[in-house]
C-alpha cells in the first residue's frame, strides 16, 4: 500500500474529537492529510478539547503531527490555492469529520462557499470516495434529504453512532469504533475495535 493522500474537514457539529483522532490514525500510518477546519470547528476545539492559540497551525503541528511518520497540511477557508481545489490534483478521496448539516446542506446543492466545500465538490465530480460524518440528533427532513441526495451521488454517510457488540469500557473505545470505521473506508488498517466475529 503506498502513501495516501487524504483531505480532512472538520465542521462545527459536536464531536471534534472523531477528526482529531482520524488526522492521528491517518499520520501515525504514514499517510499524507490535507485538513481545512471551519471557523465552528474551531470553536468547538476551544469548548470541547480546550484548544486554542493564535497560532493554529503551529497548534495543529504540536497537537496532530506530534512524532507520526505522515505529513500534515493545513489550507484555511479562502487558500484556493490548495491542491484539494482542483481534480487534477491526485487524491484518494476525502472525509468530513465531523459533518455539521450546514455543510452537508453546502456540498449537497453545489455552493462550493469555502475551500472545504469545493474540496469535496471536487471529490464528487471526480468520481472518488466522499465520507461524510454526520453528528446530529434528531434529523428533520431537510437533512435526510440532503444525506440521501449526496448517497445518490456516491457519498458514504457514516453517522456517528457506535456499535457496542465490542463491549466498550471507556469513552476512548466509542470514539474508536467511529474512527476505525471511518478508517475502513478508505482501506487504512487499524486495530482501534475488535471486529465482530474476529475471533471465530
Amino acid at each position: 500500500m503506498g502513501v495516501k493522500r487524504i483531505a480532512v474537514g472538520i465542521t462545527g457539529a459536536s464531536g471534534a474529537i472523531y477528526g482529531v483522532r482520524f488526522v492521528q490514525e491517518v499520520l501515525k500510518a504514514g499517510h499524507k492529510v490535507h485538513l481545512m477546519i471551519t471557523e465552528a470547528g474551531w470553536q468547538v476545539f476551544r469548548d470541547e478539547l480546550d484548544w486554542y492559540s493564535d497560532d493554529r497551525e503551529q497548534l495543529l503541528q504540536d497537537r496532530l503531527q506530534q512524532q507520526f511518520p505522515g505529513s500534515l497540511h493545513y489550507w484555511t477557508m479562502r487558500d484556493f490555492s490548495s491542491p484539494v481545489a482542483s481534480g487534477s490534483a491526485k487524491s484518494d478521496g476525502m472525509i468530513i469529520i465531523p459533518c455539521s448539516m450546514g455543510t452537508l446542506s453546502g456540498i449537497a446543492n453545489g455552493a462550493s462557499g469555502n475551500l472545504l466545500e469545493r474540496a469535496a465538490d471536487v471529490v464528487l465530480k471526480e468520481g472518488r470516495q466522499l465520507v461524510l460524518v454526520p453528528r446530529e440528533t434528531p434529523l428533520n427532513a431537510i437533512h435526510l434529504e440532503n444525506m440521501l441526495k449526496l448517497n445518490r451521488m456516491g457519498a458514504k454517510i457514516m453517522p456517528a453512532m457506535p456499535g457496542y457488540y465490542h463491549k466498550p469500557q471507556t469513552l476512548d473505545d466509542l470514539v474508536h469504533f467511529i474512527v476505525g470505521k471511518a478508517l475502513d473506508a478508505f482501506d487504512i488498517p487499524h486495530t482501534l475495535f475488535t471486529r465482530w466475529g474476529s475471533e471465530t
